[in-house]
């Protein structure tokens, strides 16, 4: 299923970085992908049980470690001493009890940098509380936001709350706390909250509403669907175009390729006009199949592209042609992002069986074979070959 690595690879950005990941759910194994991408080695700490194919995984090393056994968080802090960094997404409190809070694994190394990814945040009267990632959307207004005005707010994947304002706002905090933890000696602890990362993209909402170009009410706005140049419309073969022409110079040229009238359509920021405006481009679209209308589109600047699906995305032009999608077997695998022009641009989507680096890890910390032995009979790792 993995894509196996074919020839010798240029060291990332981050070669030389060593992340201990305590696997988790979304946000924080994502954050440590991106991380091996860039070059760092990322130890993935998995629990036992079945051992289930996620891309999020790729170019790690892994051990099985049962951190409820003896001997487990043991094996952690050793792991810590050598690490740069160390990623947990438990909820608060569980990683102390478990013998591998910061306080612990940073005694042993002043410089390690704690990455903690939570979706309500370390402190405040949620931050025992369950939930995901719609539920930590929900108080932030961004979910309020989207969607159609009569219908309940769908959920965006899981894209906006656990990956943008999770992973990414965890991976720019690991990063700055290293660049810190090497000019100072110190390392810190990185306190990622879901709902910080979306309140923080929020703020050009925000904004607008302040001065006056953004009411709160669905499809009513320029980004929410609202504005007619602005939103996906249905083809004659259920597909779909999506428009985005916020420019008066693009949204010229759309009209100018659907064949409508500039004064037959009207002002474009006349909001009054959005509805019988809305169902003018919603009529126009339906005339044709969605690939008609991208060929119709491609190389303008009228910012009209295809919706495409999942299935249909690696064969792009656009996509192939930065390699962004590769097919390997039945698996999609994501190119690296961001790239860099002096170092690899392949990262290693190779996914290792759960465990499979165990003796490799163990004795790179320094367990001799005997201690090695003892950890597997008692079951505190468990031994995938």
């Amino acid at each position: 299923m993995a894509e196996k690595p074919t020839e010798a690879r240029a060291p990332g950005v981050l070669a030389g970085v060593r992340v201990i990941e305590l696997v988790g759910l979304g946000p924080a194994p994502y954050c440590g992908q991106l991380l091996a991408d860039m070059g760092a080695e990322v130890i993935r700490i998995d629990r036992p049980g079945p051992d289930i194919y996620f891309i999020h995984n790729r170019g790690k090393k892994s051990i099985a470690l049962d951190l409820g056994k003896d001997g487990a968080a043991d094996v952690v802090l050793a792991l810590a001493r050598n690490a740069h960094m160390l990623i947990e997404g438990l909820r608060p409190g569980v990683a102390e009890r478990l013998g591998v809070g910061p306080d612990a694994c940073r005694a042993g190394n002043k410089k390690l940098v704690y990455g903690r990814m939570t979706g309500w945040g370390q402190t405040g009267p949620w931050s025992q509380k369950a939930g995901h990632d719609i539920n930590y959307m929900s108080v932030t207004g961004a979910l309020y936001a989207m969607g159609d005005a009569d219908r309940p707010p769908p959920p965006p994947l899981n894209l906006v709350g656990d990956y943008g304002g999770g992973s990414l706002f965890l991976l720019s905090g690991l990063l700055a706390a290293l660049w810190n933890a090497e000019h100072t000696g110190e390392g810190d602890v990185v306190d990622a909250a879901i709902i910080d990362g979306v309140n923080s993209m929020m703020g050009i909402v925000h904004s607008l509403a302040h001065i006056g170009q953004w009411t709160h009410e669905r499809q009513r706005n320029l980004l929410d669907g609202g504005a007619p140049f602005y939103r996906c419309y249905r083809t004659c073969d259920d597909g779909f175009m999506a428009v985005g022409c916020l420019e008066p110079q693009f949204f010229a040229e759309m009209l100018r390729l659907l064949e409508i009238s500039p004064d037959d359509y009207g002002a474009q920021l006349d909001v009054a006009a959005w509805p019988s405006q809305h169902k003018r481009l919603e009529a126009r679209f339906s005339e044709k199949t969605r690939d008609d209308w991208a060929s119709i589109f491609d190389g303008s600047d009228a910012c009209v592209t295809p919706v495409l699906s999942c299935e249909e995305a690696p064969d792009h032009p656009q996509n192939a042609a930065r390699n962004s999608l590769s097919v390997a077997g039945d698996v999609v695998a994501p190119g690296p992002a961001p790239r860099f022009e002096g170092a690899s641009a392949t990262p290693d989507k190779t996914v290792a069986a759960k465990g499979a680096h165990a003796r490799e890890i163990l004795v790179d910390a320094g367990y001799e074979e005997t201690e090695i032995a003892d950890l597997m009979k008692r079951g505190v790792v468990v031994d995938a070959t």
